[in-house]
């Protein structure tokens, strides 16, 4: 049995539709980083570094796993599935799962920011962040065009998710996915998945805000307020 502790934003997304697609049993735990309580004593004994997600496993005698993309891999490793053991696919999806963990969520990460959460309107970091993540949708364009199975490796894998709950993001980052019909061919057959529309909802399912005006939509005024406390903290 599996603990995860998270919270309905995309690296959290990553773990508990990594776990439903695995259908490895699992009890979820709210950790509700608005309130801070990822920093507190008891979480920072699961991740030192105070930030969700992180799971632990009962079966191996309590061991905790923090950071989403060596979650994956665990949870992976741990099923024997959706990451192969060894050779030429096992590093393509090693590559585009660290593609996602070192680029796409950073730069979509700092899109957020500047674009919705920091209450001064700073263009050029604006641009910066969604001119990158665009740049990054075309790699994946790429990705998927080389690829002969329409998933970001031969098979469905880990990378797909990681990249995917990103991604599906991308008009709360501000950033257009016009023009790429690979990717969004992909993210409508993610979108799809049963195992992929449950993990959505764990720990408990976020309503999405409208991609308007944030003054507008109630739940978009929620999401912002709760992130410009997070990054205060």
């Amino acid at each position: 049995m599996i603990d995860l502790y998270s919270f309905p934003t995309p690296n959290g997304h990553k773990a508990s539709v990594t776990l439903e697609e695995l259908e490895i049993p699992y009890e979820s735990h709210v950790v509700n980083i608005g309130a801070g309580e990822q920093k507190q004593e008891s979480f920072l004994k699961l991740n030192p570094n105070g930030r969700i997600p992180a799971i632990v496993d009962r079966d191996a005698g309590g061991l905790a796993v923090f950071e989403s993309g060596a979650i994956m891999i665990y949870l992976a490793e741990k099923a024997g599935r959706l990451l192969p053991s060894e050779g030429s696919e096992r590093a393509r999806v090693m590559s585009w799962l660290m593609f996602q963990m070192g680029g796409i969520g950073p730069m979509m990460g700092q899109a957020n920011v500047f674009f919705r959460y920091f209450p001064e309107k700073i263009q050029p970091a604006i641009d910066r962040y969604q001119h990158e993540s665009r740049r990054l949708f075309e790699v994946l364009e790429r990705g998927l065009a080389e690829s002969s199975s329409g998933w970001l490796a031969a098979e469905f894998s880990i990378a797909d998710i990681a990249n995917w709950c990103w991604v599906r993001i991308h008009n709360w980052s501000g950033v257009s996915v016009d023009g790429l019909e690979r990717l969004q061919d992909w993210m409508g057959r993610m979108e799809e998945r049963p195992a992929c529309q449950r993990g959505l909802e764990v720990p408990f399912k976020m309503p999405r805000p409208n991609d308007g005006d944030d003054d507008g939509d109630a739940d978009a005024k929620k999401a912002v307020e709760t992130a410009r406390s997070i990054l205060q903290r």
